[in-house]
């Protein structure tokens, strides 16, 4: 499963052949695993029942006991998405009517939040006119009764 140096050629400035150069040529690449890859490991693991046979798979592999558990719940869970291997790199770029789409739910959102805003400044607006009519009206009654 893993390169040697003597299974890379060079360049004639040396460096390796298909990679890329630049200041972090030299780190070490992530590693992806292919669904098969990652279901045979799974099933071999799975198969393993001598005492510390799981942990010299897992040693031998260069694995976690976590890859294990999310290899085995995605393959239960049936989604084959999950198990092949993620693709690099930036995201597709979104297609203008996405953009638009996404532009028009925002304000959609927005013009809700506000309209919640003024329904309810209506409310404060309205119990406070009652509040001052009622008031209006008791002390115009506290008048007349003195004299």
């Amino acid at each position: 499963m893993t390169l040697s140096t003597a299974d890379l050629t060079t360049n004639d400035d040396g460096g390796v052949a298909g990679k890329k150069k630049g200041p972090r040529a030299d780190r070490p690449k992530r590693r992806t695993f292919s669904a098969e890859y990652k279901l045979a490991i799974v099933a071999e693991y799975e198969q393993a029942t001598a005492p510390g046979a799981k942990g010299a798979l897992l040693r031998r592999e260069g694995l976690y006991h976590s890859h294990i558990l999310d290899w085995t719940r995605a393959r239960d869970a049936g989604l084959s998405k999950t198990l092949s291997p993620k693709r690099p790199g930036p995201k597709p770029a979104k297609s203008e009517s996405e953009r638009r789409a996404e532009k028009l739910e925002a304000d959609n959102q927005r013009l809700v939040a506000e309209l919640a805003k003024a329904k309810q400044a209506n409310e404060v607006l309205g119990k406070l006119a009652e509040f001052l009519e009622l008031l209006s009206n008791n002390s115009g009654n506290d008048t007349k009764q003195t004299p």
